[in-house]
């Protein structure tokens, strides 16, 4: 059987957005994702992180300034007991300044590449699983890679975006969550 995942945006979900993060200095947890992420990992959710990094292509931080606050991150996610499956991220953008990443993207949310990606290789079933995000463009990509469940935290994009839940904190979350699991169980 297919297993149920937890796609997640990075900025404004994970940590908070501050605009460009590529560096741990400017890198600070959102209060409360740690004992959320636990909860959903002992509910039965593979965790994925699913971002968008345009300050790679603009030249704000390099993809090696990415790749080690990213491995400092999943470190700090290992000590409190949770385990990240995946992480994704797209540098690409139309308008950056570094050739090599200047253009569009299909892997690029709003388009799905990256939710794709994760449904397949990670063998999940996207009408079990949920995207958390807090921009329209992600809840564009998931229900575009066929997301069924989801949840809108109020971050850049204020208003819910039409089918999505409108969530305002983790414990709202994890009752989503915990509904879900409920209504489709691992077997």
């Amino acid at each position: 059987m297919k297993r149920r995942g937890l796609l997640l945006d990075r900025d404004g979900v994970i940590n908070i957005d501050r605009g460009y993060i590529g560096r741990r200095e400017d890198f600070e947890f959102v209060s409360g994702i740690f004992p959320f992420l636990r909860a959903a990992q002992d509910l039965g959710f593979r965790l994925t992180i699913i971002t968008n990094q345009a300050g790679v292509a603009y030249g704000l931080y390099t993809a090696a300034d990415y790749e080690k606050l990213t491995t400092w991150m999943l470190k700090e996610f290992a000590k409190e007991g949770i385990a990240i499956d995946l992480v994704l991220a797209a540098f690409e953008h139309a308008e950056g300044k570094v050739a090599a990443y200047r253009r569009e993207s299909f892997w690029r949310k709003p388009n799905p590449g990256m939710v794709l990606e994760t449904i397949q290789r990670l063998d999940l079933d996207p009408a079990r699983s949920v995207f958390l995000g807090d921009h329209e463009r992600d809840m564009q990509a998931a229900k575009a890679g066929g997301i069924k469940t989801r949840l809108h935290i109020p971050g850049t994009t204020k208003e819910t975006p039409p089918g999505a839940i409108r969530v305002e904190s983790f414990d709202e979350a994890l009752k989503k969550l915990k509904a879900l699991a409920d209504l489709a169980p691992d077997s």
